[in-house]
């Protein structure tokens, strides 16, 4: 089932089972207001009712039921609680009937459906605060909505999403920060800053061991929750990245010796992540830290749209998650550089991008950065002392080489600059050392440049996509991975559906392709 919004005012309810998905499930017209953002309750979903959340450009979020074809309640409906957009609104997990808002004042509200939101405005009592947020509980005689009120960081907040056990909360925002709370107790766990610009997405791994963010800054960003701290960036993208997806359906874990598998040969083959399945996949990548186990093959596919209209893949793969381990025989003559490196804290001599050799003393270097697809690495520089200017020249020149694609890199000089000027293929060494200083500039108190709360790009090992190919002519705004299809959708509400390898013809036989708004590839 899957639910579309456009900027005609108008929501429509699809099921992608149906022979001819012209004819919807059900079909809304608003006035004075367009639709923003909905999502399900798979909790108490049935083949005969389904509760649906609706947030709306003014503000209101609506309950209904387009099955039943019943309107439940209207939220928010004289804008006492907050009159700005909905940005985003979901169930919180395992609640029937819980459910959180976010808007572009910044602020998040907690609902419970089961009461009203009053006839006043409501009055707040500070409950904790922290650093760049708050959380106040709504203060009256008797119980109402919202129960509870999030102010976090400055700006609107863009996006918000719960970890797969449903303990944590991400959420980013306009200011370029990823925060990552404790939903229960409401403790900040960590942080995370853009390279430059707003973020506007996030989701987490389907282990939640990681999150995925994208943004303004036309990169994507892979955080980790364990260590806190960026620990790799995709260039792919020539706009915003307006939304980022984990595909659970090819991430997958691999003892590299089938003879210590422990599993069935059906789990081996064929993973999938799950709440019934996490204890099983989380013991199997603890193994790959372990110092008695041998190493564990992980791959994380996830994909990106953007304003592009770029569909973009990637694979999060062992050598970028466990840098400091040896690279894995499927993947070691791609990264020889890798190889010939000494393992972290010994000293050792590792060869420089310019063919120099630089020796070290112990713990004073990191290893050299893992590059996917064979991306050429930046000179190495000593940690306790300055880098020649010819170093840094060649290094600079091979980091901004490692940002374009081949693509780009033939036709750079016939295409348009970005019409922000923020496209991370067109920043020369000049404007990027300009804007490194806006940035500093605009952060300058916490002045996150350069540290772990935001890494330079050589710092972090850089992902290319997989693929990177423009599927739409307007901007991209859905994302969404199937068992057997991959469903996207743009600003002028056309979804498509592409399916997978191998089953093009069962997707061939449910939709006969005479449907203006699914398309089978």
């Amino acid at each position: 089932m899957c639910a579309c919004c456009d900027k005609l005012s108008e929501f429509c309810l699809l099921s992608l089972q149906a022979a001819d998905l012209s004819k919807p499930i059900d079909k809304r017209i608003y006035k004075g207001t367009q639709p923003t953002c909905h999502d399900f309750n798979h909790l108490t979903a049935t083949a005969e009712s389904v509760s649906l959340l609706v947030g709306f450009s003014a503000g209101q979020v609506q309950l209904i039921d387009p099955i039943k074809k019943e309107t439940s309640k209207l939220f928010n409906e004289e804008r006492l609680i907050d009159k700005s957009r909905v940005t985003c609104v979901k169930w919180v997990p395992g609640s029937e009937s819980l459910f959180l808002v976010a808007h572009s004042s910044g602020n998040m509200y907690l609902y419970n459906v089961e009461h009203t939101c009053g006839t006043t405005a409501p009055h707040y009592q500070l409950l904790k605060q922290g650093e760049s947020f708050a959380v106040h509980t709504c203060k009256s005689k008797s119980t109402r909505n919202p129960l509870l009120k999030w102010t976090v960081g400055e700006g609107a907040l863009n996006e918000f999403a719960f970890s797969p056990d449903g303990k944590f909360l991400a959420c980013v925002s306009q200011d370029g920060f990823l925060r990552v709370f404790n939903f229960d107790s409401v403790e900040l766990h960590g942080t995370m800053k853009s390279y430059f610009g707003g973020l506007l997405c996030v989701c987490w791994s389907p282990d939640g061991k990681y999150i995925v963010t994208g943004g303004e800054d036309d990169l994507v960003t892979v955080w980790s929750f364990v260590d806190c701290r960026v620990i790799a960036r995709g260039h792919g993208h020539k706009s915003w990245v307006s939304v980022v997806a984990f595909d659970p359906y090819t991430t997958s874990v691999e003892e590299s010796d089938p003879m210590e598998f422990s599993g069935s040969d059906e789990d081996f083959q064929d993973l999938h992540f799950g709440r019934d399945r996490a204890n099983s996949t989380q013991s199997r990548l603890s193994k790959r830290n372990s110092t008695d186990s041998r190493p564990v093959s992980v791959t994380y596919r996830f994909g990106s749209v953007g304003q592009d209209t770029q569909l973009c893949l990637w694979d999060l793969t062992e050598d970028i998650l466990f840098p400091h381990q040896p690279l894995s025989r499927a993947r070691t003559h791609t990264n020889v550089m890798n190889a010939t490196s000494p393992p972290a804290g010994s000293g050792g001599t590792n060869p420089g991008s310019n063919g120099n050799s630089i020796t070290t003393p112990g713990n004073s270097v990191p290893p050299p950065l893992p590059r996917s697809n064979s991306l050429p690495h930046s000179a190495v520089s000593n940690a306790g002392s300055k880098s020649s200017v010819m170093d840094g020249a060649i290094a600079s020149g091979v980091s901004k080489f490692a940002t374009l694609s081949l693509h780009d890199r033939k036709e750079r000089h016939h295409e348009k600059d970005h019409k922000r000027n923020h496209s991370m293929g067109h920043i020369s060494s000049k404007s990027s050392d300009k804007l490194n200083l806006v940035t500093k500039t605009k952060t300058d108190p916490a002045k996150t440049l350069g540290t772990p709360l935001c890494p330079r790009m050589e710092d972090v090992p850089l992902l290319e996509p997989l693929i990177c190919k423009k599927i739409a002519h307007e901007r991209l705004t859905v994302l969404i991975f199937l068992e057997d299809c991959i469903v996207t959708a743009c600003q002028e509400g056309f979804i498509c559906t592409w399916a997978r390898p191998g089953k093009v013809g069962l997707l061939s036989s449910q939709n006969q392709a005479n449907s203006p708004s699914g398309t089978v590839v």
